[in-house]
């Protein structure tokens, strides 16, 4: 089988950073396989050959057929001549795909092309049958409809995978609604503060912290407002460094958008740091804030968990602070989440806790991006800890465009359950609750701190009182106990 499209181009050109999801092969029968890291191989038949070797071509089949990855692109673009994609475009100025890989190339590497295109019929970048995309914006240069995600500081690509499009064609409103329909309203209003205190305990669980009382409290408070202040007040410099100043120890707390490099590592047993991502530059921060701004433009009409998983994760990646960026990332999830309508403004979804449950799927997420800036960054390491990116300009690009398909599957399946399954145990564990709490003031009439102790025990014994646990109940006979046994399992089981 013989190479063709981006496969063939990273051999050519040597472009080893990236992990290509689509592999392109030319052979004797079309059909396709799954690759043991995921990618899909599809073989070509010898028609579909590109004849030269020209990386042009190899380009223009790779556009057709391959999966976009912008920041794959951006390399083979630096790699070329300028003049040879000139010459490229301008010998069919009118051909689709010749101006596409010029809007491509201005809009990624930043330099103009001197071409005249007289054709009126305007072609998208990308094809909505197989990306998410943006709001279109005409472009009458290339006479192309621009309905990239995001905008030159940053524009992630979200493949329309199988899995994806089953996970965002799923209605979060419709099955809120439904539990609204089977749960009474006290029962939701009760639940919801548990999950306003789960979502804030399991935020700290995932980054390793055990926060004070009163810092915990603050972050319910930060939750609480989400979904209040409009899109580009929330994202602004001036609101996410309040949040970040509630929720950080006071001692962390920064004064605008850091200006140092800062890295995620660990320390090791011989006190040597592993980097495990090192974040972008210091002097790209406030230029991919911009560009996280500048996604509401894009997507007015984008699905709520769409826009949730480009922001979050955006942020996340770009770590705009010293402390807090974890928290306010999965802040960033709920306030959009409120702000499209997708959850009440009393409501929160804990959806750290399912994070917290598939923490090395999380990881693994996160590890798409700073894998490949792992691959190609250069840096120092001082032994104060303090790191120095060597070649900024050469992993720039990798920060801007990433590819956020399994961001927002992750995102999106996290979501779902949350909704699907810890929201109606919780519903329906208060429901069993205050039908027990009856059935025991039924037995005795006792006060209510003595029922919910009563209740508590139950629970933690899977419905039996503990022995070291009667002595907290010595008013009641050992007959009564025992009927509020029996109504725990009638009740609960």
């Amino acid at each position: 089988m013989r190479k063709v499209g981006f496969t063939w181009l990273q051999d050519k050109l040597n472009i080893r950073e990236y992990h290509l999801t689509h592999e392109s092969y030319i052979g004797t029968t079309d059909r396709h396989e799954l690759s043991s890291t995921g990618s899909v191989i599809r073989t070509f038949k010898s028609k579909y050959d590109v004849r030269d070797d020209n990386i042009m071509s190899h380009i223009e089949f790779a556009l057709k057929y391959d999966d976009l990855n912008l920041g794959f692109l951006y390399e083979v673009f630096i790699s070329i001549e300028h003049q040879e994609i000139t010459d490229y475009i301008n010998l069919n100025p009118n051909r689709k795909y010749p101006r596409i890989i010029g809007y491509l190339y201005e809009f990624t590497v930043g330099r103009s092309i001197d071409v005249k295109v007289t054709t009126t019929n305007y072609e998208d970048i990308l094809d909505p049958s197989k990306y998410i995309t943006g709001s279109a914006r005409k472009i009458s240069k290339w006479k192309v409809n621009d309905n990239l995600l995001g905008t030159v500081e940053f524009c992630p690509i979200i493949r329309r995978t199988t899995e994806l499009n089953e996970l965002i064609n799923w209605n979060i409103e419709e099955a809120l609604e439904a539990l609204k329909q089977e749960y009474s309203s006290e029962v939701f209003k009760r639940a919801s503060y548990y999950f306003y205190k789960k979502e804030t305990k399991s935020s700290s669980e995932i980054e390793n912290e055990d926060p004070p009382l009163d810092r915990l409290e603050k972050f319910i408070a930060i939750l609480e407002q989400a979904g209040q202040k409009s899109f580009e007040e929330t994202l602004s410099e001036r609101e996410l460094v309040r949040i970040q100043n509630t929720i950080v120890d006071p001692r962390y707390a920064d004064s605008g958008y850091r200006n140092f490099q800062n890295y995620v590592g660990q320390t090791m047993r011989d006190y040597s740091q592993k980097i495990h991502y090192v974040c972008p530059p210091p002097q790209f921060v406030k230029s991919l804030m911009k560009g996280i701004v500048n996604l509401n433009k894009k997507n007015i009409s984008t699905k709520t968990i769409i826009k949730a998983a480009m922001v979050s994760f955006a942020f996340v990646y770009i770590h705009p602070f010293e402390d807090g960026n974890g928290r306010i990332h999965r802040f960033l999830i709920h306030d959009i989440l409120v702000r499209d309508g997708a959850i009440p403004k009393s409501t929160v979804l804990p959806v750290s806790a399912q994070i917290l449950a598939n923490i090395d799927e999380y990881d693994k997420t996160l590890e798409s991006l700073s894998k490949i800036i792992e691959r190609k960054v250069q840096y120092e390491l001082n032994n104060t800890g303090k790191l120095k990116v060597l070649n900024p300009l050469q992993i720039e690009k990798l920060y801007r465009f990433p590819d956020f398909t399994s961001h927002t599957a992750f995102l999106a399946r996290v979501i779902q359950t949350t909704v699907n399954k810890d929201i109606p145990e919780e519903l329906l564990f208060l429901k069993c609750y205050d039908e027990l709490k009856n059935e025991i003031q039924s037995i005795v009439d006792m006060p209510d701190i003595k029922i919910d102790r009563m209740i508590i025990f139950l629970h933690q014994n899977k419905g039996k009182l503990a022995s070291r646990k009667r002595k907290f109940f010595p008013e009641l006979s050992d007959s009564e106990i025992e009927q509020m046994e029996e109504a725990y399992v009638s009740v609960f089981e």
